[in-house]
């Protein structure tokens, strides 16, 4: 199988993994440069294209002039790996995604998990958005480094966390605590919920904790990579 990558910070990362087999250019500035005399560096092929064609292979007009086929791959997280560290003593900061379907969203939840040092970003294989050149773009570079594992059973898979040791919580704007009351400390998951329509039940059954965060305007909930971001770093804080 092959990846579709587009994006200046993406089609690095993607060349610095070695992942990279073609390279499609449209724009000749500095930081196109830099990642053509990386390829040429790598003996990979480079192809001059236009932007109509770019933006067919990426699927978006986001593709900053480069686009780059790669062998399929970023870091899979595998879960018995995950498991075993828990019950090995590490304290893990995991970040689940209940159902996430804007690649744009994911890929700010990948980016942002990347520089909060998460070890790895959870999903559901239905209902959520794949790792499409879009996201793959808005994470800059956030998708090749951050593990992701795409798991057929959500519930399952967290009842397998819990059962190792990881505290589960849920973000819901109704829920009764806030998140800046609990201990994010030890090893964690955090989850948040789709876009419209929030966790699930099966999911909330198997949050250990269900948090909110403080609203203090009009609007009711913030965008899911938003949250992500204040969720994460509130348990960065804690770590440090």
């Amino acid at each position: 199988m092959t990846d579709i990558v587009a994006g200046i910070h993406a089609v690095r990362a993607a060349l610095q993994a070695g992942r990279v087999t073609e390279l499609h250019v449209a724009v000749g500035n500095r930081r196109v440069r830099e990642l053509v005399d990386m390829a040429n560096a790598a003996r990979i092929p480079v192809m001059d294209a236009d932007k109509q064609q770019l933006m067919i292979m990426a699927g978006t007009d986001r593709h900053q002039g480069i686009v780059a086929k790669a062998e399929a791959g970023g870091r899979v997280a595998d879960l018995d790996e995950l498991v075993t560290r828990a019950e090995n003593g590490d304290s893990l900061l995991l970040l689940v995604l209940d159902g996430v379907q804007d690649p744009h969203n994911l890929g700010a939840c990948l980016r942002t998990a990347d520089a909060a040092g998460v070890d790895a970003v959870i999903v559901p294989k239905d209902r959520s958005s794949p790792l499409t050149p879009a996201a793959r773009k808005v994470a800059a570079g956030g998708a090749e480094s951050v593990p992701f594992l795409s798991v057929t059973n959500l519930a399952r898979t967290l009842e397998r966390l819990r059962e190792a040791g990881i505290w589960t919580v849920g973000l819901a704007g109704e829920a009764g605590q806030s998140l800046y009351e609990l201990d994010l400390r030890g090893p964690l998951a955090l989850i948040l919920g789709a876009e419209a329509d929030g966790l699930r039940r099966l999911t909330r059954e198997n949050c250990d904790f269900l948090a909110a965060l403080p609203m203090a305007g009009q609007v009711e909930s913030l965008n899911v990579s938003v949250t992500a971001g204040v969720c994460l770093y509130e348990a960065v804080r804690q770590r440090a």
